[in-house]
């Protein structure tokens, strides 16, 4: 049996997500497929590291489709593939667990790691317990976390060996149509696949100040975050929070300045690699978890930092 991977990502491009959920796949040791959902992206997929089969769907470019339309594409190639992974973002999030009443098979959400062929790792009750869920369904359908996984490398396949497959026409569903879109505001690097991030919480206390925290940020080649907290008081947009109701990310270092830590935040960061914890209160629940932190005000590290980069930039 294969797998097969669900791309995500805009159209005539293979997504960093994508790539994440592709090296995933790998880890299954089968024989991995892309799906795409235009032409102009199959030359890309078949340049990706793995892939060894590209399948073209004609319904449409991925991000305009209806989650019906792209579960019943799913369920015509099931007889094929014994897992189908996609992002655990917004397309895989619909498309999947339809998918999977559809042929009868398995669902399993936010994978963060894959130990054995048919086992998935997963977090559960915001990430204060891991769980280790074993599948014995035929199909297994399979969000992925990408901030859990490395990318794979977008060139360095067999391009001109791997086969590009038109499927025939999926007649797309009629009872939902996309009728507008509003992509979230969010300035900087992506949040799911930055190296770094910086994170703001309350303990910034105004609007201006996450600017300011957002300048650095870019200073640092950093993305920028911010808890609940700071969103719900309107010093950053939706798209920037960490957490379990936001993004949840693993980024080599994560740098929160002002976030006393609630569980629900923590959900979303605790697997980085390094952790660095900025608070004034020596109790804070963030410490916890942090490999690195600094009792004290803020703004004093703040201005270190920008200091510190400014003579840097000075002698370059």
């Amino acid at each position: 049996m294969r797998t097969l991977v669900l791309c995500d990502g805009e159209a005539r491009t293979i997504s960093d997500v994508t790539l994440r959920v592709v090296s995933a796949a790998l880890q299954l040791a089968q024989p991995v497929d892309l799906l795409v959902f235009d032409d102009a992206s199959a030359a890309a997929a078949a340049h990706v590291r793995g892939v060894e089969r590209v399948l073209v769907a004609s319904a449409g470019a991925a991000d305009t489709l209806a989650p019906e339309t792209v579960a019943a594409q799913l369920q015509s190639l099931s007889a094929e593939y014994a897992i189908v992974l996609a992002a655990h973002r917004s397309l895989g999030r619909a498309a999947l667990p339809r998918a999977a009443a559809l042929c009868e098979g398995a669902f399993i959400a936010d994978v963060t790691g894959i130990r054995e062929r048919t086992q998935f790792v997963r977090g559960l009750y915001a990430g204060s317990v891991v769980a280790t869920v074993a599948s014995a369904a035929a199909r297994t359908f399979a969000t992925v976390r990408p901030s859990s996984f490395p990318s794979a490398a977008a060139e360095g396949g067999a391009a001109t060996l791997v086969p590009i497959v038109p499927l025939a026409p999926i007649v797309p569903f009629a009872k939902t149509r996309l009728v507008e879109r509003h992509a979230s505001a969010q300035s900087g690097l992506d949040l799911g696949s930055a190296r770094v991030v910086v994170a703001g919480g309350r303990g910034l206390a105004s609007q201006d100040n996450m600017t300011r925290l957002g300048r650095l940020a870019a200073n640092l080649s950093a993305a920028l975050g911010a808890s609940r907290a700071a969103v719900d008081a309107g010093y950053a947009p939706n798209a920037a929070q960490v957490g379990q109701t936001g993004r949840s990310v693993a980024p080599d270092v994560y740098v929160a300045f002002g976030i006393s830590g609630a569980i629900q935040h923590l959900a979303g960061m605790k697997d980085s690699k390094l952790i660095v914890a900025v608070n004034k209160d020596p109790d804070a629940p963030i410490f916890s978890v942090a490999d690195v932190g600094l009792v004290g005000d803020l703004f004093d590290v703040i201005g270190a930092l920008e200091a510190h980069v400014q003579s840097a930039e000075q002698h370059v």
